[in-house]
């Protein structure tokens, strides 16, 4: 008898509406990206030592990193991070780190 009250109260439990399923809480696009950028921008987007990249305007950032990809600004650390990104990745960063104010 002592079991069947054990399993009643497992099933009860699991079935019970408070314990609804758990969502992992998704991240916005772009802020997992700017999470290697704030190495050296700092953790806010206005590092001191480097140019502060958060609170840009829309587009700012995006236009800079295709110019690092491109070879326009030479081929120093940010040629090599630029490229690293896909065209869709660059913009979910423009559209994270501008939204940053």
């Amino acid at each position: 008898m002592r079991f069947h009250l054990h399993a009643l109260a497992a099933v009860a439990l699991a079935t019970s509406s408070s314990f609804g399923p758990a969502y992992a809480q998704e991240s916005p696009p772009g802020r997992l990206l700017a999470s290697n950028c704030f190495q050296c921008h700092g953790t806010n987007g206005r590092g001191s030592e480097f140019d502060a990249i958060a609170g840009k305007s829309r587009g700012e950032i995006y236009k800079k990193l295709k110019e690092f990809q491109t070879g326009k600004e030479g081929n120093g650390i940010m040629a090599k991070h630029a490229n690293n990104y896909t065209d869709a990745q660059l913009r979910a960063l423009d559209q994270w780190l501008s939204s940053q104010r």
